[in-house]
């Protein structure tokens, strides 16, 4: 989803005091705040076959997943300062019990899978800034998933027993994913269900004269 900044700059206070009185949502990024932009079919039906598939999962378990407006905060817990992050996750999910910023509790610190499917506009936030902010911040995360919304591919990063993050990626319809931490397969064609890929272009002939 792309996102305009403000031009202004706001304490993390200042933001949770706006976005608790708007109607859109925002991200807080060292003190300045962006609004969201809509998403296109594909991303949100990609966010529902995900939620789906993982809260039938997690039923009876320690863990719940959670939907994309429940926000993640990674950053300083001073409540004046200009620097962090406060993002939406497009699904997480938590294990144990929840704990949050503020007694709001619509702020989360300990989530321990999180998933951004990927949009042009957002794609190398999602997998350079972003991550580098939600591994510095979350102790507690465990995985986190970058799914395209251009292609049947699922980027996975996990961190081990030693805290070190290890890539793997899945490519394809008859393609599954574990997520060992929550317990939870995750195949493709179901990620994926009634999601139309942008047509490639034909390659032109190589044999006219």
């Amino acid at each position: 989803m792309a996102t305009v900044p403000s031009t202004l700059f706001h304490t993390a206070e200042d933001y949770l005091g706006l976005e608790r009185q708007s109607d859109q949502r925002h991200q807080f990024i060292d003190g300045q705040i962006y609004a969201m932009a809509g998403e296109s079919l594909a991303h949100s039906t990609i966010c529902c076959n995900l939620l789906s598939l993982l809260v039938s999962q997690l039923r009876g378990t320690p863990c719940r997943g959670l939907s994309p407006n429940m926000k993640i905060r990674s950053g300083p817990a001073q409540k004046h300062s200009r620097k962090g992050l406060f993002s939406y996750a497009d699904a997480s999910v938590v294990c144990g019990e929840p704990r949050f910023h503020d007694e709001h509790r619509d702020v989360l610190l300990n989530p321990t899978l999180i998933v951004e499917v990927l949009s042009p506009s957002t794609e190398a936030f999602d997998r350079g800034e972003k991550f580098h902010r939600y591994s510095a911040h979350l102790d507690s995360l465990r995985d986190y998933l970058l799914v395209s919304s251009e292609s049947a591919v699922i980027d996975h990063l996990r961190r081990n027993a030693a805290g070190e993050w290890l890539f793997t990626s899945v490519e394809g319809l008859e393609a599954e994913l574990l997520v060992e931490s929550i317990g939870c397969r995750l195949p493709l064609a179901e990620v994926y269900e009634r999601v139309e890929f942008p047509l490639e272009e034909e390659n032109p002939l190589t044999d006219a004269p």
